[in-house]
């Protein structure tokens, strides 16, 4: 059945900014505006009713932040979980193989970085080119199958940041 399992592609929000205060990329957390811009971000979409089932996070802090602050915008938090597979080097096609171990949740969110996540929205419906995520967008592609076939997925929406702001209540 087509649309059986909704993918939320999330980018983290703003972080701080890269240089001698965070040597560890992957130590870098969000700023404080990334985190209050993100909080009514994660509103818009309660508001939309885009509640993942399980979120899957790359295992750096901005990318783990992002994920606890949306799972908090429920009253009844989705579990997060760290996915190796996407770290900020990963490559679309292991997340896609990633995937398959999650196919009991019908809905998952999936935290990363671009311009990985840019490329795994392009795989999955098909685009020629990577289209860029701006942080803290969203896009919600269903598949009907996990993991999905390069191509197989349907294109529900991708809202800016700022739309998501607006959605909130």
């Amino acid at each position: 059945m087509p649309g059986s399992f909704r993918l939320y592609l999330v980018r983290h929000a703003i972080a701080e900014e890269r240089g001698s205060d965070w040597p560890d990329d992957s130590k870098r957390p969000l700023s404080d505006d990334g985190v209050k811009r993100w909080r009514r971000q994660a509103a818009g979409l309660v508001a939309l009713d885009a509640r993942p089932d399980l979120i899957l996070t790359s295992p750096f802090t901005r990318a783990r932040q992002t994920a606890d602050f949306l799972a908090a915008a429920w009253p009844k938090p989705p579990k997060v979980v760290e996915l190796d597979a996407l770290r900020a080097d990963a490559r679309p096609r292991e997340v896609l193989r990633a995937l398959e171990a999650y196919a009991k949740h019908a809905g998952l969110a999936l935290v990363g970085h671009e311009p990985h996540l840019g490329e795994l929205a392009a795989l999955l419906v098909g685009f020629k080119t990577p289209q860029p995520f701006r942080k803290g967008g969203v896009a919600r592609i269903d598949v009907s199958i996990l993991p999905p076939p390069a191509g197989s997925g349907s294109l529900q929406w991708w809202l800016t940041p700022r739309v998501l702001r607006a959605l909130a209540k």
